[in-house]
């Protein structure tokens, strides 16, 4: 209890510092883009801010974790990673409901993510170790993700950026399938196996681990989902390609 409410201003701090890096962006690193498109690069922004380093943090957390396992007590250093998390995902949350009240899906996707997040770190105060691997997962593509996303963009209008989205589109979709489409899958079926087991439950309620799961799985079919169409519009301007350079011959 102690080392809990040591950590509690963690998350307010983390908080307020993506808030603020989402202002400096809004306001300052993109206030020459258009309005469309300031809100999603501004959002970019406090994604690269985390994603690589929560990678760092969150593998740091495990490797210095005595006693590892999808039932070990957290860690101080790895609540404080979850607060760094739940901070950003709070300040995305937030950039979604104001600019893009109609986009369900990433909302949702938002509040499944905290849900899992705060009752790691608040509720149950183990699992930390699941939890952080999966974020690694996650995060581990946001790098290439945000820079093919800024690149897409502005490609219809800076042609450094048509040319490093064409660049960067094959190689980062096939990052991409190997994290989500199979590393991603073979993770959370050992963990399924494991809570499902009740192996766990003397510290974590099933009906939490459960959730944790559910929550997963439909993430992770979502992210499949997402790069298959991305996989399959590829082709389709592939084909499309090679069939006018055809008719130039």
């Amino acid at each position: 209890m102690e080392s809990l409410i040591s950590s509690v201003p963690n998350l307010p701090i983390f908080f307020l510092g993506f808030m603020i890096i989402y202002v400096i962006a809004y306001f300052g690193v993109f206030r020459n883009w258009s309005p469309k498109l300031r809100p999603e690069a501004s959002s970019c922004l406090i994604s690269y801010a985390h994603g690589t380093p929560a990678v760092f943090l969150a593998s740091f957390a495990i490797a210095a974790q005595a006693q590892s396992g999808f039932a070990a007590q957290n860690t101080d250093f790895q609540n404080t990673v979850l607060d760094y998390s739940i901070g950003y995902f709070l300040t995305d949350l937030l950039h979604y409901l104001y600019f893009y009240p109609s986009d369900i899906l990433f909302i949702m996707h938002h509040l499944a993510t905290l849900f899992v997040f705060i009752t790691c770190r608040y509720l149950v105060l183990h699992g930390a170790f699941a939890i952080l691997v999966l974020l690694i997962l996650a995060e581990v593509t946001s790098f290439c993700q945000n820079t093919w996303t800024l690149a897409s963009a502005r490609r219809m209008d800076v042609p450094i950026a048509a040319k490093l989205y064409e660049l960067m589109s094959p190689p980062f979709y096939v990052f991409y399938t190997v994290v989500r489409g199979f590393a991603g899958p073979m993770f959370v079926y050992q963990m399924g196996v494991f809570y499902l087991s009740g192996k766990a439950d003397d510290v974590i309620p099933r009906w939490i681990s459960v959730s944790w799961i559910v929550v997963v799985v439909v993430a992770i079919s979502v992210s499949i989902m997402w790069i298959a169409n991305l996989w399959a519009e590829l082709y389709r301007e592939s084909t499309k390609r090679k069939n006018v350079e055809k008719k130039l011959r």
